[in-house]
């Protein structure tokens, strides 16, 4: 819910106390849209961690940059996609995103929001045409993520459907030489190997 307040919020002042008439001034006054705070963190990537879709978008419209990175180097797009901030990440796609961009883990969107179940934005992200065969600094896709981070069940199912369909590649191996199918055996993902070996059945 927007707050009323000080007219003279800075971008970022103002999306950190949900101040959207603030916002709205403060972008119309020329204030900098891409400051930081002590995190590098700027105003959209503020928007996009606390889930306001109402300042996103006037930020996004304003020409807020989706790809800043912070600290952690998390930007706008990787946080939107990764958390499933489907609404605020279907306008950053809009906008820009560099979908080869990667987090600290050398992961792109599409891995956390695999493993973190957030169907909506793996399909999002797929369609985007994010890779679905990238492969992170542990070695790992995001069919890899599913199968050793998460416990297989419905919503896990649909993000696999949807990578194999997309033709993410089954049998590629991690560091230790083994496939999503070999990591889902050894943790009794019984549907999860299913859809594996059915997709790895076809080539």
């Amino acid at each position: 819910m927007a707050l009323g307040g000080n007219v003279s919020a800075t971008v970022l002042g103002a999306v950190e106390t949900g101040n959207h008439r603030g916002l709205e001034q403060a972008l119309a006054s020329g204030n900098p849209i891409d400051e930081t705070n002590a995190n590098r963190q700027t105003a959209l990537l503020v928007a996009v961690w606390k889930n306001d879709i109402q300042a996103a978008r006037l930020l996004l419209d304003a020409g807020a940059d989706v790809n800043a990175k912070d600290s952690l180097r998390d930007s706008p797009f990787l946080v939107a996609g990764a958390h499933g901030r489907t609404e605020i990440l279907r306008m950053i796609l809009a906008h820009g995103a560099d979908l080869t961009s990667t987090n600290r883990f050398g992961g792109t969107a599409l891995i956390p929001a695999a493993e973190k179940g957030h169907p909506d934005a793996v399909d999002m992200l797929i369609a985007a045409g994010v890779d679905v065969d990238h492969v992170n600094k542990l070695g790992w896709t995001a069919l890899l993520e599913v199968a050793i981070l998460t416990d297989g069940g419905p919503v896990s199912q649909r993000i696999v459907s949807a990578l194999l369909a997309a033709g993410a590649d089954a049998e590629i191996n991690d560091f230790d030489g083994k496939n999503a199918l070999v990591h889902a055996r050894a943790r009794g993902l019984s549907a999860i190997i299913a859809l594996l070996e059915a997709a790895i059945a076809k080539d």
